[in-house]
Formats: C-alpha cells, structure tokens, sequence
C-alpha cells in the first residue's frame, strides 16, 4: 500500500489540494498547508520510490522563495492599478461616462447596449478591476435600460459581458499574473491581447447591431425627453478634426526633431489639451461656440482617454515599465479626482485599504503557492503533469484545447488569482516543450477565464450583477410605472450569446496566432545619433573623468593598447592564438605555464 501511495503521490496530492479548494477552504493556507503535509509525507515514503527528491535541508529553500516574491518588481503593478481602479471608481466616473456616452448614441436602436460595451471597455483600460465595472454599470445602466423598455436578457448580459472585459483589456491584472507566472514581459503580454480585446469589443457591438435588426423591441432608441443633451452632431465632428489635425500638425511639423516616442507623445498631449481647454472655457464664459452634446463629450471622455494613454501609451512606446506605467496612473487618477472635486480622506482611505487587502490577499496566495510547488516539483508533479498533457492526442492543437476545457470548467469555480498560480506554472512547460508561445497561451487562458467568468451556474460576473440587480418589482418616478424585476433566469440567459462569442473568439485565437504573436515583428526604432552620442559620453563628462575611447569602427580601440578587434596568427604547431594580438603567455600552447 505504501509503495502504490509513493509511486503516485504527485496525482494524489494535486487532487486532494484542488478538492479541499473546491470544498471553499482558503487559498493561500491549503495551498501551504497541504505543500509542508506531503513535504512531511514525501520525506517519510523517499526511500519507495526515486521519483520522490525530498530531504528536511531542501525545506530550508522555502524562505528564498517567500523573499523572491518581495524581490518581483513585476508586482508592484498589481496595488498601483488596483489603486488607480478604485479612485476612479469612487469618483464616479463611470456615471459620467455612461450618462455622456448613453445620449451620445441614444438616438440609434440599441444605442444604450452600445454605450455600455464602450464604456465597459474604457472602465477595463482604467480600471482593470471586473467587480468594479459589473457593479457600475449594474447599478447605474441597469434601471435605465429597463426603463425605457430593453429586454432583460440582453440589458443583463450585455451589462455583464461588458464588465468582464476587464478580464483581458490592458491593464487587466490577469495578464500581469500570467506575465509574472509564465517568466514573459507584461509589455509584450498588453501588446500581444490589445488587438485580441479590440476584436472582442467589434463582436460584442455587432452582436448588438444584430439583434436591433432582427428584434429592434428588444433595444429601442432612447425618447428625446431622455436627451437632455440634444444632437450637436456638427460641433463634434468639427472638434475632433481639429483634435486630430493638431495631432498631425504637432506630429510632422512643430516636434518632428525629436525622437518618435517623444513625438507622440507631445503631439497627443497638444491634440487634447487644446480642444479640452476650449470646451471649459467655452462652459465657464458660456461662449456658445460648442453644443451642449460636443462639450460634454470632450470633457468627459478626454481626461480618462488622457489617462488611458499616460498609462498603455507609455508602456507600448517602450517609455515606461508597466510598474512605472501603474504608478503614474495612479497619480493621474488622484489629480483627476482632485480637480473634479470628487476626492476626499475618506474615499481615499477606503480606496487604500482595499488596495492593501487585495495585494496582502495575492502576496498570501503567491506564498502558499511557492510552498505548494517546492513539493510538487519534488515528487516530480511537474513531469506527471507534462507527460498527462504530451500524450493527449491532437499535439499542439489538441493541447490548447485540452487545456482551454479544463480552465473553463475550473474557472467556474476558483479566482483567477488561484488557477494563475497553481495551474500555469505546471502548465506553461508543457506548451514551452511543444512550441507555443507563451505570450499567445498566456493570451488564450485570460480569453479562457473571461468566458468561465459569464458561464452560469457559478460566474463571478453573474453573482456581482446579481447583487445590484433588482430582484423585486420597483416603482420609477421619471415613467411613473412599476417595472418588473431582473429574474436569475434573465441573467444566465442574457449571457449566453457573449459566451458563444467567447468560445468563438478562443478559436480565432487558436487558428490565428498572429493576432498575439504580432508583438514579435513590432520595429524597433533606434535614432542613430542618440546611440552616437550616448556612446561617446561613456566615461566623459561624468564626474570629470576622462573619456573611454569607445569607438565605432571595430574593436575597442583604447589608447596604448593593441587592437582588440583582431586575432593574432596561431603561435607555432597546435598553439592557440591570444585574444587581441596579444602574444600568447606561458609558451607555444598561448596557456599559462605552470611549471
């Protein structure tokens, strides 16, 4: 009995861990209980079995590794975003975004489920935080679209998949775990899903489009009464011309001396700053020279879009780290809330405190799973894992799909957080082993667990609408009438076409993997008389000390010594050349001579 528990302690101590987590007890301490309970076990059973590579002096390692995780800069990101996600959040701008966004479609069938698709995804690329996006739109869309009429099922769903997008959007926090989980950059990880996540959205509104043609009583337009706003088509289209020639004007002309990044950056920062400075000063003197409609648009959309690209723009330029990207959106976040007047202590602290709960709660995990792989990898889980995976037929194709149904099915049931550090470390070699990229894998499985996060019966995304929703008739004043609650039923129906889109966006990414791997072909803009200069201030002008020498035309070229660029002619019969012309020490061999 001893010997058959031995030779299979790897399948028994990652079923009996995932049991005890799908029974609810708590992440970070199953998983670092049940690492030292079969450290304990596999030491005693060693001697069955040579699988088993476990020693008491190995648990000393467990330290190093608690302190590697306090070492990973790539983490820092995840409280800075967090942050940033949850100032915005408490200084509503998600009610200013909708309100805006819903009158500015609101005269097209269906304009209010687009409005929640866009702004969902602008909540995603600021926030990054799901719960935060559903419960928003939950309780400000909610009652709007069921007042004027839109089927519960598609206002439930739509506000639903919506939320999700934050799943996959940059900077989505998920990404940033696979990232850190799969040793790859989370640059190249954002850049890899922003054209995937693009797509997504496209579906979702075609998805909208269709059903307003094929049921146009399920998302009726929106009266004018509920347009305070009015039109004012011509005044933004007017404005946003202009915003983009300022762009191209900036961009060719005034800062076409500088370096590209640079460049882009000024002249997007001229092509906002200007028109967003003519809108309030065009509301404070009451100019009239911008409809209503125009001028709340460029104030409202500009200062998250601005953060949106002080933020993903810097990072894709190559300008900044995402560490330092989450950092100055965090800064961003605060002056935006500090300049709407929408920032006080309270919101501030509360913001805080959640910030330090959600990265002591992935510090714990990431601890507990530390624990739980120095075990694993010791009774050798991780080659059972890679040999379960290398049998199944199909290779490549039937791996990815393989591995696709299984999160889906755990995604139902276990936080991202919990599969990102648990499954992927044991995963990622496997793909590595057959070839995939594992930025594109790491794409695919945030795909993966934004669609388990929709799927009914158990979808985070489906309880956080659920609690916001109203489960009981209510009375509204604006149509004076009572209006029917959202049923559970509503809830799980409304999102099973985004799930359908889910599944069938997951295969696009199977078929197309240059959609992911586009990040690989990206140019690298090098300006030559940077690298000239910055190649001859090397040891000058620092400190007073006197300049390398480094030269570009081979070889090092240093002062008073030979050319290292060149090897010198072998020294005699078998003899070795020394390195740079140099003659060869210790005799004929050019090795030194010890005798």
């Amino acid at each position: 009995m001893l010997d058959l528990i031995a030779h299979n302690l790897a399948p028994i101590m990652f079923i009996t861990v995932m049991a005890m987590l799908l029974i609810g007890y708590p992440v970070a301490f199953t998983l670092a209980a049940g690492g030292m309970y079969f450290f304990i076990v596999g030491v005693e059973l060693g001697h069955l079995s040579p699988e088993i590579q476990l020693s008491w002096p190995l648990a000393q390692a467990n330290m190093n590794r608690v302190f590697d995780i306090m070492r990973n800069d790539t983490l820092l990101a995840i409280p800075f975003f967090t942050f940033m996600g949850l100032i915005l959040e408490r200084s509503r701008m998600a009610e200013d975004l909708l309100d805006t966004i819903g009158q500015l479609f609101g005269t097209l069938r269906g304009g209010l489920a687009f409005a929640v698709i866009l702004v969902g995804a602008l909540l995603a690329a600021t926030t990054g935080v799901v719960a935060a996006s559903v419960i928003a739109m939950g309780l400000i869309s909610l009652p709007i679209m069921m007042r004027y009429n839109y089927h519960p099922g598609l206002a439930a769903g739509t506000i639903a998949a919506s939320g999700t997008l934050a799943q996959i959007i940059p900077p989505s926090l998920v990404l940033i775990v696979m990232a850190d989980q799969l040793g790859r950059s989370v640059g190249d990880m954002y850049v890899g899903a922003f054209f995937p996540a693009m797509i997504v959205v496209g579906m979702y509104c075609a998805y909208i489009f269709a059903i307003t043609l094929i049921k146009p009583q399920w998302a009726p337009a929106l009266p004018p009464e509920a347009r305070p706003l009015g039109n004012g088509g011509r005044s933004l289209f007017i404005i946003l011309g202009t915003a983009l020639a300022l762009f191209v004007v900036g961009y060719f002309y005034v800062f076409d001396h500088l370096r590209y990044e640079t460049r882009v950056v000024w002249s997007a920062l001229t092509a906002t700053i200007i028109p967003y400075s003519f809108a309030l000063i065009n509301r404070t003197m009451k100019l009239g020279y911008l409809s209503k409609m125009a001028e709340q648009v460029v104030i409202v959309l500009i200062p998250p879009l601005a953060l949106i690209f002080l933020v993903l723009g810097t990072i894709f330029l190559g300008i900044a780290t995402p560490t330092e990207g989450g950092a100055m959106g965090a800064t961003g976040a605060l002056v935006m809330s500090l300049l709407k007047r929408r920032l006080d202590m309270k919101t501030l602290l509360q913001a805080l405190d959640s910030t330090a709960k959600l990265a002591t709660f992935v510090m714990f995990i990431l601890i507990g799973a530390r624990v739980f792989s120095l075990t694993f990898y010791g009774i050798s889980g991780d080659r059972w894992v890679e040999e379960l995976m290398l049998a199944l037929p199909g290779g490549e194709v039937g791996f990815l799909i393989s591995v696709s149904i299984i999160i889906f099915i755990l995604g139902c049931f276990l936080d991202f957080f919990e599969i990102a550090f648990i499954l992927v470390p044991l995963l990622a070699p496997v793909a590595e082993k057959l070839g995939i990229d594992l930025i594109w894998f790491g794409v695919l499985l945030g795909f993966n667990l934004q669609a388990s996060f929709l799927t009914p019966p158990f979808g985070f995304a489906l309880f956080y609408l659920r609690s916001v929703a109203p489960m009981k008739a209510w009375y509204d004043k604006t149509t004076d009438r009572m209006i029917e609650s959202i049923s559970t039923k509503s809830i799980y129906t409304g999102t099973l076409p985004f799930i359908i889109i889910q599944v069938v966006m997951l295969g696009i990414l199977i078929a197309f993997p240059g959609l992911v791997t586009h990040y690989k072909t990206a140019p690298v803009i090098m300006n030559q008389s940077d690298i000239d200069d910055a190649i001859n201030n090397i040891g000058g002008g620092g400190f007073g000390l006197p300049g390398s020498g480094l030269s570009l035309d081979g070889g090092f070229g240093l002062p008073g010594t030979p050319n290292l660029g060149e090897p010198s002619e072998p020294a005699g019969d078998g003899a070795l050349p020394a390195p740079g012309g140099l003659p060869a020490p210790g005799g004929a061999t050019g090795l030194p001579n010890f005798n």
